[in-house]
């Protein structure tokens, strides 16, 4: 087995390339900058738009995942920003369609990254669960994210079995948004995001790494399925369990308005609004949470 990675150098990239090293599973990261490679992480220069320098590789993967593109979360959303966010995805997706329309040998799985921002911001019924069958919704993330799956649809054609993969917000120690909520709380300054009724889709990065792994190796697992916990939170339910476990108060409400002035459009669409997506395929397809309840996921990440 032999897996190719786009945006293998991020947070969830470089878990699974840790993930699948540990197998035994040997790893080729397409990458801006040349590292060198060890025994299992091969390095394939790449610029994000193409399959030049790295296509040939295609012929003996066994399986692509395609995680590439701008980080969102970084800097403020400016016209500018917004397309490299957009632009990102979609040329990444090119590429890879480029790649598999030149391979003599197909990959037998590609996973395809999106968000479950597919489902828009659920506004007016905030306690509303949505799952893989509810339709698109509206708004920025959205429509990225219904691009960004389109961007490699064509693979489906060429007979390759195609797994999307609808990520909530990410746990982790070393990065994604506990990073940046963390030392609040540490510094007793913790608290929610606006009124705190806004769902708040989360998933242990243990699990997230799991579940791609799982998705790779299912045989029967095709469409979109949501990378989240089955435990539906919203942000004032996280913020108190986040302050339990650190023993810091959950108190300092952010208001809105103040994160809208700060970050604009950006503050509405990944911190006021939010949605509860459900991984009800995952789970329909046998996949087994280790830590499927938030306490004792943030007791395991913070302690």
């Amino acid at each position: 087995m032999h897996v190719i990675i786009a945006g293998g150098s991020g947070f969830i990239g470089s878990a699974l390339t840790r993930y699948l090293t540990k197998r035994g599973i040997p790893v080729t990261i397409l990458t801006r900058s040349r590292k060198p490679d060890t025994r299992l992480v091969f390095y394939a220069r790449w610029d994000g738009k193409t399959a030049d320098g790295w296509g040939e590789l295609v012929d003996s993967a066994s399986a692509i995942v395609n995680l590439a593109g701008d980080n969102i979360g970084e800097g403020r959303w400016t016209v500018e920003k917004k397309k490299r966010i957009l632009d990102s995805r979609l040329q990444a997706g090119q590429a890879v369609m480029h790649a598999l329309n030149q391979a003599k040998n197909l990959p037998r799985v590609l996973i395809q990254a999106s968000a479950v921002g597919y489902y828009g911001n659920i506004v007016a019924q905030p306690g509303k669960i949505v799952d893989e069958s509810t339709p698109k919704g509206t708004g920025f993330l959205s429509d990225v994210a219904a691009q960004w799956e389109e961007s490699t649809a064509l693979a489906e054609d060429l007979g390759i079995r195609r797994a999307i993969i609808r990520t909530g917000v990410v746990l982790g120690r070393q990065g994604g948004a506990l990073k940046e909520i963390l030392p609040f709380f540490q510094a007793f300054i913790g608290g929610p995001f606006g009124n705190g009724h806004q769902g708040f889709p989360w998933i242990h990065l243990r699990d997230e790494i799991r579940a791609i792994a799982f998705l790779m190796e299912n045989e029967n697992a095709r469409g979109p399925f949501n990378l989240t916990s089955p435990d539906t939170v919203d942000m004032n339910r996280f913020a108190q369990v986040l302050g339990q476990v650190l023993h810091r108060p959950s108190l300092f409400r952010v208001p809105g308005f103040a994160l809208r002035a700060i970050l604009g459009e950006k503050a509405t669409e990944m911190l006021l609004h939010g949605n509860n997506a459900f991984p009800q395929k995952l789970l329909d397809a046998g996949f087994d949470f280790s830590s499927p309840q938030l306490q004792e996921a943030l007791h395991d990440i913070v302690s």
